[in-house]
């Protein structure tokens, strides 16, 4: 295979031994390979290298795989992601699959059936791609959001609200879709952190608390009495996109 033409997958694991294995088999079938030992460092190789494929463990240190899974998809839908875990109860399978994983296969596994995982991935991939459907790292997508008055276009990064037009930063889009995403839903700050930013334990919260208040004064009639970004004691925030239904 071409380098030119190769295909690239991140490993993020932890498991020296697991990585260093996937790493070598993949390479035997000509794939170019990296492997993050942790969330932080998964989260950016996945930015500044551009993979075409992601294997991910749940269990991970620091950000666990379950809040890089998120993580990524607030920014890219298209990319593929296999989660490689060792966590096989039904409620993890259906959290990845809530969050956007493409597939998930429990450890111990059988590594024909991963590497024909891998490849009908890839393969879907290139479909995608020579149909002229976008390709897996173009981003934001083309979704608009409306709540409220209020209008999200987050494939312009442009929005509307009582003040009138506003042109959102990148972060400022990130965690606004997790919480679009997430209607009535509770978000503690720091799974605000942990996902919109990568941060972990012991980072502080007022990040966080500063683009509330940003999105109070973009989205809110009154922000000092907010009825889509509420606050809850000693937790975090919730967004209701429609408060009169909840």
């Amino acid at each position: 295979m071409n380098d030119s033409i190769k295909k690239r997958i991140l490993v993020i694991e932890d498991e020296k031994h697991i990585a260093e294995g996937l790493k070598l088999n993949l390479s035997l079938q000509g794939y170019d390979v990296t492997v993050a030992e942790n969330g932080n460092t998964g989260l950016k190789t996945w930015k500044s290298w551009q993979p075409d494929l992601i294997v991910l463990d749940i269990m991970l240190p620091g950000i666990d795989g379950l809040s890089v899974l998120r993580s990524i998809r607030l920014e890219d839908e298209r990319i593929p992601i296999l989660i490689l875990s060792a966590k096989a109860a039904t409620d993890y399978k259906v959290k990845g699959l809530a969050y956007g994983v493409d597939d998930y296969l429990t450890k111990p596994f059988s590594l024909e059936e991963f590497l024909l995982r891998v490849d009908r991935l890839l393969t879907r991939l290139s479909w995608y791609e020579e149909n002229g459907m976008g390709n897996a790292g173009d981003g934001r997508g083309q979704n608009i959001h409306t709540f409220g008055d209020n209008r999200i276009d987050f494939s312009t990064l442009i929005a509307h609200g009582p003040q009138g037009e506003i042109q959102l930063t990148d972060q400022e889009a990130k965690l606004l879709k997790l919480f679009v995403t997430n209607p009535g839903k509770p978000l503690s700050r720091q799974k605000l952190l942990e996902i919109g930013w990568g941060y972990t334990r012991g980072t502080t919260t007022r990040t966080v608390d500063n683009f509330i208040v940003r999105f109070r004064k973009y989205f809110e009639k009154n922000p000092k009495k907010p009825v889509h970004f509420r606050s809850l004691r000693s937790i975090g925030y919730v967004f209701y996109s429609n408060p009169e239904t909840r």
